[in-house]
């Protein structure tokens, strides 16, 4: 792989709901451009990015994948991303390092909660983004409705470039609307022709939403627009990157990756609208000590600034860190420092990953994504840095797991292999919980839904070569008081020489917190003050086993009333048993 200066990268993440065919369009971006010399499919199970056991036999995407693609001297990083909400995680971590955002939709699915998520997660980020409009190739697939629902929900910014050609179940080309040709596929072959007659109406209503949205990312366009003047082809490509990068426009486009119809053009189009990270100027960190926003001026000469965004455990590779360089140039043989963890951390070789595969490369510019092996501390959201550059990346925000199940294991003795490794899955999967319940004894492990729980299983026993089985938690129970009383408690004990004795009476009530309230209403002496902590004692021993069936008790008031006390045989003791 040659070597690419910043301008000439594009990072970009593929969104989208499950199914909607981002693996497939990131595979047929892989072949057209001779990064593979076989078409991967999800359905046969050999693409490159799909390519953990439990994706292939899933049959869906599970975790974040890289592919380079190398398209007119341009390094396209694609990042393609899991669909579905269990492993939200995984988007997370790719949308995180991505300077621009493919959205897709299925031409006949349409608009699904996947596609608002996405878009979601992308406006919080202020993320430049695009639709593509995807299996067109498929029965009932309408690109214009698909188009319609996309501008309903998302506003005005939604923009079409294209219109699809489509004859039966075949798209043979694709109309590109800014230079007002039809682009016809056969294959790798694409040619350009004429707009079919039929489709002008169409084109000329988009091409004027297209003169629209470009008007307003420029005043002089805006004049130029209302004085009824055409724009230049370079004026529409400018202000149509103008308005990407700005958010206010979010252009539509369209294909089908199986027939790779329409991916030249969005190559094309991600090469055009897709800033390069050092086209940023400057980026937001945090200083490490005090916590606070700091802006720093983006520069491949300066210091280097590494973010570590995902991190695979596997028992077999060993530990491989996902990293963007966001400042400086890496290269292999070096030492940085890790701010999160105040420790030297050393690089060893630098690698491009495409899938599974690591492409050894001579550095990593800044804005460029790789990965490096067998960090010792470091782990995902970490930053590595000069050890005088006191500043971090902003962590990635993580949702807390919320479901929980108990673990164990089908065989005795297994319990040190599942420890071991669910302590793996902890390390790559920053929404995944363990915790040792210390009252009930279980193992519980949390994830983020069913589908996720369920490849944390499949994965002890795949990669770690253990099988458990899941049970829903044991419920902690607790006792409580539920109306007020006065019990006496007392304790007598007489066997030569000193005895033991403490008598005292308490008002037990429902109370206000969880935790016990103690007070004393002793009058005259009943019971010495240097007793009362020795009775406290003993009640909040007695809590921890209930008498109902042997819960911790909660929720309760005592009220120490009276007693008796002996000067020669009691004791701090007596008074805590009693």
């Amino acid at each position: 792989m040659k070597d690419y200066s910043c301008d000439k990268i594009r990072n970009v993440c593929l969104l989208g709901h499950g199914n909607a065919g981002k693996t497939t369009l990131a595979e047929s971006m892989l072949y057209l451009t001779g990064g593979t010399d076989r078409f991967g499919s999800v359905v046969d199970g050999n693409t490159v990015l799909d390519f953990d056991p439990e994706e292939i036999r899933r049959k869906f995407s599970i975790a974040a994948a890289l592919a380079p693609v190398e398209y007119k001297d341009v390094k396209i990083n694609i990042i393609d991303t899991p669909g579905y909400f269990d492993f939200v995680g995984e988007m997370l971590e790719g949308l995180n390092v991505a300077d621009g955002a493919v959205i897709l939709v299925g031409g006949k699915d349409g608009l699904q909660v996947g596609t608002e998520k996405a878009w979601a997660a992308v406006n919080e980020r202020k993320l430049p983004r695009m639709f593509f409009i995807s299996k067109l190739d498929e029965e009932h697939a309408d690109f214009a409705k698909v188009f319609e629902q996309l501008k309903d929900k998302f506003g005005k910014s939604v923009i079409a470039l294209q219109i699809p050609i489509v004859e039966g179940n075949q798209v043979k080309g694709i109309v590109d609307i800014p230079r007002m040709k039809a682009v016809f596929f056969n294959g790798k072959n694409v040619t350009e022709g004429e707009i079919p007659a039929n489709l002008m109406g169409q084109v000329e209503e988009y091409k004027e939403g297209i003169s629209e949205a470009v008007a307003e990312t420029d005043e002089e366009l805006m004049e130029k627009y209302f004085s009824g003047e055409a724009f230049t082809d370079e004026e529409i490509r400018k202000g149509i990157k103008r308005g990407v990068m700005n958010g206010d426009i979010a252009p539509v486009f369209c294909g089908a990756s199986v027939q790779f119809a329409g991916v030249p053009l969005l190559l094309d189009s991600i090469v055009s609208f897709v800033p390069a990270h050092c086209e940023k100027n400057t980026i937001q960190l945090l200083n490490a000590d005090t916590k606070e926003p700091v802006e720093v001026k983006v520069d491949n000469n300066g210091p280097v600034i590494v973010q570590v965004f995902k991190t695979i455990a596997d028992p077999f590779v060993g530990k491989i860190s996902f990293i963007k360089v966001l400042f400086g140039t890496l290269t292999p043989d070096s030492t940085l420092y890790n701010v999160n963890k105040d420790k030297a951390e050393k690089i060893g070789n630098i690698f491009a990953m495409k899938g599974k595969q690591q492409i050894n490369v001579s550095k990593l510019v800044t804005g460029d994504i790789g990965a490096v092996a067998k960090l010792s501390v470091t782990s995902t959201n970490d930053t590595l840095a000069t050890k005088d550059n006191r500043v971090m990346a902003e962590p990635i925000a993580f949702p807390e797991p919320m479901l929980a199940m108990a673990v164990a294991p089908k065989a005795k003795g297994d319990e040190e292999k599942i420890s071991s490794g669910l302590q793996k899955i902890l390390e790559e999967d920053p929404t995944f919980r363990m915790y040792l319940h210390p009252e009930t004894k279980q193992t519980l492990i949390y994830g983020v839904g069913d589908q996720h729980l369920d490849v944390i299983v499949s994965k002890l026993k795949s990669k770690f070569k253990v099988e458990v089985e899941l049970a829903n938690p044991k419920v902690p129970y607790r006792e409580t008081i539920r109306k007020k009383v006065k019990v006496e408690g007392k304790h007598k004990k007489q066997s030569g020489g000193h005895g033991q004795f403490g008598d005292v009476w308490i008002e037990f009530e429902p109370g206000p917190t969880e935790d016990l309230v103690f007070e004393e209403k002793i009058f005259g002496g009943a019971v010495p003050k240097q007793y009362f902590p020795a009775v406290e004692k003993g009640l909040r021993e007695s809590m921890q086993k209930g008498v109902l069936a042997g819960y911790p008790v909660v929720n309760l008031k005592a009220t120490l009333v009276d007693g008796k006390y002996h000067d020669v045989d009691s004791s701090e003791m007596a008074f805590k048993i009693a």
